[in-house]
């Protein structure tokens, strides 16, 4: 494995307390693993208003997809596997999920006192989705400095090794971003490396929390009739920066947006 170009001098900042809500032990995993779960974040009543907000928007992507793409758009697969962006834009009950006060604690636990939404998605793999989603890391996709940012996996259904649950590579994280290969599933940064793995089922309402940096990919759905369904709620520092390329020329931009990166803490307290 080789760090990406721009990980130069990476160094892991561990955490230290007090914290708002996590334990001594879970913050440990998470500098040592680069995860933990957080079993039962969310009641059962919260995930179904979620679920009912987000179903029409996916299915409406999902459409579009067909019948503007054929049935593809980058790692979208129309009846395999959907990606469904920028949900707080045009959902309020997903835009107030994501202001929920168990983001906020993790965030200031985390992140610390200044933080924003980043990214926000569902991803829901279909049944019968016989392949894998690769090993990634997500600051693999866009590249954003700096590069320790915070994934909060929200199961929506339960996830088990049948329909698609997250699998972990612990430990990478610490060397910052990896270099990332394009393949026909999405990007890739371990290949046919052998790493070690921590399966991670989760029941719905449950989060995985992990690193941006974290090495994940997520199992086949070899289910017939169960759409494993999941809501990707990412949090950034406040002055993040998204690197890339556009058309060819080298950009930066600060991570933001009115409309879909609001804060989340400001000076470590509720905004206004």
């Amino acid at each position: 494995m080789v760090e990406h170009e721009l990980n130069v001098d990476f160094e892991w900042q561990d955490h230290t307390g007090p914290y708002r809500i996590l334990t001594d032990e879970q913050v440990s995993q998470y500098d040592r693993q680069g995860f933990f779960i957080y079993k039962d974040a969310f009641d059962a009543a919260t995930i179904a208003d979620l679920i009912a907000a987000i179903d029409p928007l996916e299915a409406q992507f999902e459409q579009e997809v067909r019948e503007k793409y054929g049935g593809t758009a980058f790692i979208m697969r129309a009846d395999e596997i959907t990606f469904t962006a920028h949900l707080v834009t045009k959902s309020k009950t997903a835009r107030e999920f994501t202001l929920n006060s168990f983001f906020r604690d993790i965030c200031s636990d985390l992140l610390g006192p200044n933080v924003r939404l980043y990214w926000d998605q569902s991803v829901y793999k279909k049944p019968g989705t016989k392949d894998i989603f690769p090993w990634h890391q997500d600051n693999g996709y866009t590249y954003v400095k700096p590069q320790q940012y915070l994934t909060c996996w929200v199961a929506l259904t339960d996830a088990g090794e049948n329909n698609g649950c997250p699998v972990i590579s612990p430990g990478i994280h610490r060397r910052g971003t990896l270099a990332h290969q394009m393949t026909r599933l999405g990007w890739d940064c371990i290949g046919d490396r052998d790493i070690p793995t921590i399966r991670a089922p989760v029941k719905a309402g449950s989060v995985v929390v992990f690193s941006s940096l974290t090495p994940h990919m997520t199992l086949p759905n070899t289910t017939t009739d169960e759409i494993r369904k999941s809501y990707i709620v990412q949090f950034a520092p406040d002055g993040a920066v998204v690197i890339g390329k556009k058309n060819g020329d080298n950009f930066s931009s600060l991570a933001n947006d009115a409309d879909r990166q609001y804060w989340i803490l400001q000076d470590g307290a509720t905004p206004l």
